[in-house]
């Protein structure tokens, strides 16, 4: 990733969805040739100068303190993502050449994480990596995303893209995609220099115009929990509650758990769907094994 390129792009796309209304400004003149704030006004709504802040929004924040960044994050009216995508930035043009290199991380999930998953018997849950592959699910993990994780290599950013399937099986597929691009954008902050993750975009920039839009909005956005709608193909459309746990052991992995509202419609089609996953095993289940061994619930 060009580091220079994203901060420039990051910074003037923030700067130009704000007006002087938004910021409290008076709007000096009828005929503003900018789209949102001009460059001295985020200069002096951040304290700094003019030529300073062109510095910076030229991409080059080599140098710059946590209290530029600061002042800088609440004159562009950042969120909590945003702000910390700035300092991921920040921190990539800081760090030496010897240092930019990615540590290698595991591919397999440990004992204990598998037995996790297999703990959880009433809820989807399932693990993914950074480049979001999807590495293992529990039973009812795997029964809800049966069409992602039927993919040789499931990962979630090409089902959405690059399947036409998708499309069908989130009915909020637009915003949906706007997540989750935005979450992408959170993690080439954090991983700027990640060869695997440059080129998972570099292919669904190539492939998809969908994706090519919303990469070039520069949004940023923490994946940690919200609804999701699910038109699952057995047993229709499901309204669910994901929660999303980094796993500190094991950085880059997060664990996502999905639940129904009580007594909800959708609580019976989860009911529904965990019959029918048990009724799909036992009937895959070779016909003289007298009990099934522990399913690990790798993907």
């Amino acid at each position: 990733m060009d580091t220079r390129s994203e901060v420039r792009e990051f910074l003037s796309t923030r700067r130009a969805r704000l007006t002087p209304d938004q910021v409290g400004l008076p709007a000096f003149g009828g005929n503003r040739r900018v789209p949102g704030l001009r460059r001295e006004e985020v200069s002096l709504l951040a304290g700094v100068s003019v030529d300073y802040y062109t510095r910076l929004e030229r991409g080059d924040l080599s140098g710059a303190s946590e209290s530029v960044l600061d002042a800088l994050a609440r004159a562009l009216q950042l969120d909590d993502a945003e702000t910390a995508h700035l300092f991921d930035l920040a921190r990539a043009a800081n760090t030496s050449p010897m240092a930019r290199k990615p540590r290698k991380k595991s591919e397999e999930l440990r004992p204990s994480i598998l037995r996790l998953l297999d703990a959880i018997t009433e809820a989807p849950a399932a693990v993914r990596n950074n480049y979001f592959d999807y590495l293992a699910a529990n039973a009812l993990g795997r029964a809800l995303y049966a069409p992602l994780l039927a993919e040789p290599h499931p990962n979630s950013a090409r089902f959405a893209f690059l399947n036409p399937a998708a499309q069908d099986f989130y009915p909020e597929w637009d915003r949906n995609t706007q997540e989750l691009v935005a979450a992408m954008r959170g993690e080439a902050g954090r991983n700027p220099y990640d060869r695997k993750l440059s080129d998972l975009v570099g292919e669904l920039s190539t492939r998809s115009e969908r994706f090519r839009t919303l990469w070039a909005a520069h949004n940023v956005r923490y994946h940690r929990s919200g609804v999701k709608r699910i038109n699952h193909p057995v047993v229709g459309e499901m309204e669910l509650t994901y929660e999303a746990f980094e796993l500190p052991a094991d950085p880059g992995l997060q664990l996502s758990t999905y639940t129904a509202e009580p007594g909800s419609a959708s609580a019976d089609k989860l009911k529904m769907l965990a019959s029918w996953a048990a009724t799909d095993a036992a009937a895959a289940a070779p016909v003289d094994q007298a009990a099934p061994a522990p399913d690990r619930s790798e993907v």
